[in-house]
C-alpha cells in the first residue's frame, strides 16, 4: 500500500458487482458470524459458533483462540453450497475496547480481555492523567476502566515479563493476521480506546512513554476500508473463504451495525434499541464533548461516526415484565394509550447518554392503574429519552436532521417503533436487515471502488418506512416537558441542555 492511511478507491460508481459475494465477520460477545450477501445485499447465507465468556466480578475474559476456532466453523458452515468463485473480499468487525497481547508469532500470550472488563480502575487514573491534553482534543475527554488502554497498562503492570516480546492486538487484529498469515495494520475504530489519536492519525508516543509502553509494542494502523492484503492458503484451509481474496479492514461492531443500517450521510443515524439505547451518526466534522459523554469514530473517507450509549432501553421490558404476554400488553397498551412516563434506567451503575449521572435511580410519572399502563410509561419513557439523546447531540453541533433508522430488538415492535416515530415528530425506517456482519460485507464491497455511499445504497434494504403522526407528536410534547423537567430537577440532566431540549420542542 503506497498511503498506509488511505482507504481502497472510492471513487463514485452505482454500486457493487451484483453477481460478487461478499463476506461480513463479526465477532460478539456470545458469537462469532459468518454472512454472506451479493451485490444487491441479497442474503446467500449465514451461520454463527457460541462463544464463552468467563466473568469473575468486574473482570470479563474470554479465549482468544477460541475467536479463531469459532469464526473458522462458522464460515465453513455458510459458505458450503455457494460459488466460492464468486467471492470478492471480506471485512470483520469486533467488541470496542476488547485487546491482547501475543508473541511475535501472533500466538496469545494473554486471555482477551472483554470490552466491558472493569478492572483497570487505578491505571484509568493514570492513563487520564498522562494523556489529558490528547484526549481533550479528541473530544471524549477521559477513559473508563474498560477502555482498552487502561487495560494494557493493567497487563503490564501485573506481568512486567510482558513488556517484553509482546504485540498489542485488538479482537479483530487476531483474526487478520490469521486470514493473512502475518501481521496486518489494526484499523483506527478499534484503535480508538487504545489511544490512537484520529486527528493526527498517529500514536501520541508521548503519552504511551509517560505511561511505559514500548513502541514497538503497539500495531500499524489504518483507516477502516483499507485493504490490508489477501487471504493466504493456509487460512482457505481452515475456513473455506479461497485463498486470494481481498482483505478489508473493519470497524467495531457498533460502527459495523451503523453501516449496515446505512446511515452513512451526514446527519444521518442509526437508532439501536436492544438492552440499551445505542444511537451512531454521520458527520462531516468532529463532534467535541465538553462532557465526555459522546465520542467519535474515523469514518471511511472524511467522515466522523459520533455516537453515544445510554444506561436506559428495552431491557427494562424483561425486568418488569419477564415472562408475559408481550404481544397482548402492546395491544391493550395501544389501545388505552396512556400518558404515564416512566425513566427506563436498566443500569444499577446510572446513567451515560444523554447525560451522566451515576446515582441516578429510574421512575414513573404519572398513574398506572393496570400492567398494560405501566408497559405504556416504559415504552413511552424510551421514546422520551431517545429525544433528550438528539437535542443533547443538537446541543454539541452534531448534524442530525439526515435519515433515520430503527434497528435492534426492539425495532421488531411495531407499534414502539411507531410511538418513537410520533414523539422525535420524524420519518423513520426499520431495514430489512441490519447488523454488523452486514455492515461488514458492504464496507468490503466498497473497497472495489464504488465508494462507502453508493455501495450502501445498492446493498443495504430500506425496510418498512413510518411517518409521524403530527397530531400525536403535539400531543406528546407536553409529556416531554414533565420527562425533561423531571430529570433536571432531581439534579441529573444539565439545565443548559434541559432549556436546550425545551426550546426545540416548543418550535
Amino acid at each position: 500500500m503506497s498511503d498506509p492511511h488511505a482507504p481502497g478507491p472510492t471513487g463514485p460508481g452505482s454500486g457493487p458487482d451484483p453477481d460478487g459475494i461478499w463476506l461480513g465477520l463479526d465477532l460478539g460477545t456470545q458469537s462469532a458470524r459468518c454472512l454472506a450477501v451479493d451485490g444487491t445485499g441479497t442474503l446467500l447465507a449465514t451461520a454463527t459458533r457460541p462463544l464463552t465468556s468467563h466473568r469473575t466480578g468486574n473482570r470479563h475474559e474470554q479465549d482468544p483462540h477460541t475467536w479463531w476456532t469459532a469464526l473458522a466453523d462458522a464460515c465453513h458452515e455458510a459458505l458450503t453450497g455457494l460459488d466460492t468463485h464468486r467471492i470478492r473480499g471480506l471485512a470483520i468487525d469486533g467488541t470496542s475496547g476488547t485487546l491482547l497481547l501475543t508473541d511475535p508469532h501472533g500466538t496469545p500470550r494473554t486471555p482477551g480481555l472483554m470490552y466491558d472488563d472493569g478492572r483497570a480502575t487505578d491505571q484509568a487514573t493514570t492513563v487520564n492523567a498522562a494523556g489529558a491534553h490528547v484526549w481533550e482534543t479528541l473530544g471524549y475527554r477521559s477513559m473508563p476502566p474498560s477502555w482498552a488502554l487502561p487495560k494494557l497498562r493493567w497487563l503490564l503492570d501485573h506481568d512486567p515479563t510482558l513488556r517484553t516480546g509482546s504485540r498489542l492486538l485488538h479482537q479483530v487484529d487476531l483474526i487478520t493476521w490469521k486470514l493473512a498469515g502475518h501481521p496486518v495494520p489494526s484499523d483506527a475504530s478499534h484503535a480508538l480506546k487504545t489511544g490512537y489519536h484520529l486527528i493526527d492519525e498517529r500514536w501520541p508516543h508521548d503519552v504511551m512513554d509517560t505511561l511505559g509502553i514500548p513502541t514497538g509494542l503497539l500495531p500499524d494502523v489504518v483507516r477502516p476500508g483499507t485493504v490490508l492484503g489477501t487471504v493466504c492458503p493456509e487460512a482457505a484451509d481452515a475456513t473455506g473463504i479461497p485463498a486470494g481474496t481481498t482483505l478489508v479492514a473493519g470497524m467495531t461492531d457498533g460502527c459495523a451495525a451503523q453501516i449496515g443500517a446505512g446511515a452513512l450521510t451526514p446527519g444521518a443515524w442509526n437508532a439501536v434499541l436492544g438492552t440499551t439505547l445505542v444511537l451512531k451518526g454521520s458527520s462531516d466534522h468532529l463532534v467535541r464533548d465538553p462532557a465526555g459523554i459522546v465520542y467519535c469514530h474515523r469514518g471511511p473517507g472524511d467522515t466522523w461516526l459520533p455516537g453515544g450509549a445510554s444506561s436506559s432501553g428495552a431491557g427494562v421490558i424483561s425486568q418488569y415484565f419477564h415472562g408475559e404476554n408481550l404481544d397482548v400488553l402492546t395491544e391493550q397498551a395501544a389501545a388505552q394509550d396512556p400518558d404515564a412516563v416512566a425513566y427506563p434506567l436498566v443500569s444499577t451503575g446510572g446513567e451515560r447518554f444523554p447525560f451522566r449521572a451515576p446515582e441516578a435511580e429510574p421512575f414513573i410519572l404519572g398513574e398506572t392503574p393496570t400492567r398494560a399502563a405501566e408497559f405504556h410509561a416504559y415504552l413511552l419513557g424510551v421514546a422520551c429519552l431517545e429525544r433528550l439523546c438528539f437535542d443533547y447531540l443538537d446541543h454539541l453541533g452534531a448534524p442530525t436532521d439526515g435519515p433515520l433508522t430503527f434497528t435492534g430488538g426492539g425495532a421488531r415492535n411495531t407499534y414502539w417503533c411507531r410511538l418513537r416515530a410520533d414523539v422525535l415528530g420524524r420519518t423513520v425506517h426499520v431495514p430489512e436487515h441490519a447488523e454488523g456482519a452486514l455492515g461488514m460485507a458492504v464496507l468490503a464491497a466498497a473497497s472495489a471502488g464504488a465508494g462507502l455511499p453508493a455501495t450502501a445504497a445498492a446493498m443495504v434494504r430500506p425496510g418498512t418506512e413510518i411517518r409521524p403522526d403530527p397530531h400525536r407528536t403535539t400531543r406528546h410534547l407536553p409529556t416531554y416537558h414533565r420527562f425533561v423537567t423531571a430529570l433536571t430537577r432531581r439534579g441529573w440532566l444539565d439545565p443548559a441542555v434541559a432549556d436546550h431540549a425545551l426550546r426545540r420542542a416548543a418550535q
